[in-house]
């Protein structure tokens, strides 16, 4: 009898252990493959190209969904064509970002004018994007109008902060710019140098906008969140190496 006892205990103890197994193995599958999911849909900190260099993927004209018009993928470059008859406008990325390294190669065709905006804000009630979007200045510093300003050059948050040095190259040259967002503050580098720091979302913030053609704009830098724009001018311009790595 005790035999029997010891032998059906030892049936139970191989059945139970046996289970534990396999269901263990299932839940190590389970949690193996939720990770790899997770870590192959998570990109935060890593490099993201905005731009294919092909198409206008991605992108949209400011409240406007379309995209033909005056920009066009050229020869890996994103081009904005002032000579064309299409309707024109601010391009426009299709999400929104908040904390970022943002980074693009541009160039301006002589005495030209463009923009880069961040935290645009597309409704009804917003005409422009730079009514609710603060801009990095792209311009041809040695003969647009514009450069005679000290906060409208090249690299300048424009119309309120002056660049520490103007090092940007002639028209028709690539410029390398990034901006960073980390919790509301701010760094430009133009080809490779910091040359605008600044923070967003506090009383000194509030007294710049005071100071600058911004004033009484009910939208203006108020958003943590929102789209990138490049913008329409009305002078050719070229962007290029389009990417994103959100922190």
């Amino acid at each position: 009898m005790r035999n029997k006892i010891l032998f059906k205990a030892s049936i139970l103890i191989f059945c139970f252990a046996s289970f534990l197994a396999c269901n263990s193995t299932k839940i190590a599958e389970k949690f193996n493959a939720v990770a790899q999911e997770s870590s192959s849909s998570d990109t935060r900190g890593e490099w993201q190209s905005l731009f294919n260099g092909k198409n206008l993927e991605g992108w949209h004209v400011f409240n406007n969904q379309d995209t033909d018009g005056k920009w066009s993928a050229i020869d890996g470059t994103l081009f904005f064509d002032s000579s064309s008859d299409a309707e024109g406008g601010d391009l426009v990325t299709d999400n929104d970002y908040e904390n970022f390294e943002f980074a693009l190669e541009w160039k301006i065709s002589p005495c030209g004018n463009s923009g880069i905006f961040w935290g645009v804000q597309e409704d009804g009630k917003i005409d422009h994007t730079f009514h609710s979007a603060p801009e990095m200045q792209v311009l041809d510093n040695s003969c647009h109008p514009d450069a005679k300003i000290k906060t409208h050059r090249a690299g300048d948050l424009y119309d309120m902060i002056e660049c520490s040095e103007e090092n940007v190259k002639p028209a028709g040259e690539w410029n390398a710019i990034k901006i960073i967002a980390d919790n509301g503050k701010y760094q430009f580098y133009q080809n490779g140098v910091n040359v605008v720091s600044f923070e967003m979302f506090n009383t000194k913030w509030d007294e710049m906008i005071e100071d600058s053609k911004f004033k009484g704009m009910e939208h203006f830098g108020k958003y943590r969140k929102g789209k990138f724009a490049l913008q329409d001018h009305g002078n050719d311009v070229w962007f290029r190496d389009i990417k994103i790595k959100e922190i």
